[in-house]
């Protein structure tokens, strides 16, 4: 069985989705439709930033939805998904697995991330966060780490990398200072734009919560699982709910990806730039295939 997974924010680049687009036919209108709906020049941004513009939260949630929506249509139109069970993402990811498996139209799932890239981007402009990621070390470690610098822990991604996340200076003193709370390899601060998945974005997730609250949710077609509990999902409310709450909530992506590996699913497509989904799942299970699909030459032909 197969299954998909879908790129989080920190994987787009400049170029991401020009083969695509030029390409097929289908990307092509995909493209099309999400610059009409964006109402900003969309594809110039994606295709020839420049790069500080791409990475602003605003721009690249929607580029990292819009691509990885794109690569798995190709592959359905190919023919190549007949035997997929389930869909999957890191953060903005888990909107991407949730519009491929019918949450909502692609359209309405544009909208829903656009909305969020912008309320996140406000609370990034709001208060100065920062993030780093932890290699090595214990999960009891990290926390502890977390507790003594008041920060959070924003990522569980696989075994022995864990990123945290809050007030940029306190998680510089926490790097800083980590050889005093457990056995890191290393702790590193990343350079991002704000305190993603941390108590600093709950501006971000009240507001969104009131964004999404008319909008109608459909029960999934395939399995889905969410960032917040690392299980699956299913139930419209519930659905709507763990997006709410992953704004602020760590995203438990190992325990994701065991849950996925235990259905029987074999074989992944990780759909998106970067190939890092591929080898955090090599990290958490070695027995899965997981093949990174980002240009158009990658996706393999018609079955």
């Amino acid at each position: 069985m197969k299954g998909l997974l879908f790129s989080g924010q920190g994987a787009q680049k400049v170029g991401m989705g020009k083969s695509l687009y030029d390409n097929s036919p289908l990307a092509k209108s995909l493209y099309d439709t999400a610059e009409d709906v964006l109402g900003f020049p969309f594809k110039k941004i994606c295709f020839e930033g420049p790069e500080a513009t791409l990475t602003e939260t605003r721009y690249c949630q929607p580029a990292l939805f819009v691509q990885g929506f794109a690569i798995a249509s190709i592959l359905r139109e190919r023919g190549l998904l007949g035997d997929l069970r389930t869909a999957l993402g890191l953060s903005l990811g888990e909107l991407t697995a949730y519009c491929f498996a019918g949450v909502w139209d692609f359209a309405t799932g544009l909208r829903i991330v656009a909305e969020r890239g912008r309320l996140m981007q406000e609370a990034c402009d709001a208060a100065k966060g920062g993030m780093a990621a932890v290699v090595g070390g214990t999960l009891d470690e990290v926390e502890k780490l977390c507790a003594a610098f008041d920060i959070d822990v924003a990522n569980r991604n696989c075994p022995g990398q864990i990123v945290i996340s809050g007030d940029d200076t306190r998680v510089r003193e926490a790097a800083a200072r980590a050889k005093e709370f457990g056995g890191f390899k290393l702790v590193k601060p990343l350079v991002v734009a704000g305190a993603y998945h941390s108590r600093l974005m709950e501006p971000a997730r009240a507001a969104f919560e009131q964004f999404l609250a008319p909008i109608e949710f459909k029960t999934p077609q395939l399995t889905v699982f969410t960032n917040t509990t690392g299980g699956e999902i299913s139930a419209p409310a519930d659905l709507k709910a763990a997006l709410v709450k992953q704004v602020v909530s760590s995203v438990l992506w190992e325990d994701d990806c065991r849950a996925a590996a235990a259905l029987g699913v074999n074989e992944f497509y990780e759909c998106g730039p970067g190939a890092v989904l591929a080898g955090m799942f090599k990290r958490t299970d070695a027995t899965v295939k997981v093949t990174a699909i980002s240009e158009f030459s990658e996706i393999p032909p018609a079955a």
